[in-house]
């Protein structure tokens, strides 16, 4: 009996310190001039997806800390069986952006980016302008509005034009949340002394 529940308990052990490591967030991520002075590679990444897509830098940064927390590998939570036995994850969501892997595909195809990953900044950052640009022309939402291309983001293309957040109280608020965080970053922006 105590053989088996070491076993579990090893199996736990190695399953926590999978999502851990080299992905660690910057500080301050309520101050967008600290995360960009603690990451100058960030800023590079959000203007070159800002040129090619026209999402604004805030709008990305909100997304990106809503979704991951700037945690360049993060994952969904583990399900586990009897509350002790790993079941794999609540989706397929990876990295920056929280792509799943279907939707990851598609950005690859479409944009023949097969090399493109969802750790790697850059990368996240256009497949974010790619898909903020497809809900514009499919639901409507202006690229600034953070709040309702979260919703879009969120609940897909499909959902949010079926309306399926409204019945998401808990969406409804967090992407309040994240629009307020969109702002808060678009003006710090306005006044941080990091080259844009």
């Amino acid at each position: 009996m105590s053989r088996t529940l070491g076993a579990i308990m090893l199996v736990l052990a190695l399953a926590s310190c999978s999502s851990g490591g080299s992905g660690k967030a910057p500080k301050e991520l309520d101050n967008a001039c600290s995360i960009l002075k603690q990451r100058p590679g960030y800023l590079s990444a959000f203007k070159s997806a800002e040129r090619k897509w026209g999402v604004p830098v805030h709008v990305q940064m909100a997304t990106i800390y809503q979704e991951s927390k700037f945690v360049s590998n993060a994952r969904p939570p583990f399900r586990y069986a009897a509350g002790v036995i790993p079941m794999g994850r609540l989706s397929s969501a990876l990295g920056y952006s929280q792509a799943l892997d279907g939707t990851w595909k598609e950005y690859q195809q479409d944009q023949g980016r097969f090399g493109a990953k969802r750790t790697r900044i850059k990368d996240a950052s256009d497949f974010m302008g790619w898909y903020m640009n497809t809900t514009r022309d499919r639901n409507g939402i202006s690229l600034g509005d953070a709040r309702n291309q979260y919703l879009a983001y969120h609940e897909g293309h499909t959902g949010y034009a079926r309306g399926s957040y409204n019945k998401k109280s808990w969406l409804l608020r967090v992407s309040g949340e994240v629009g307020a965080r969109s702002d808060t970053y678009r003006q710090q922006l306005a006044t941080c002394r990091v080259r844009r």
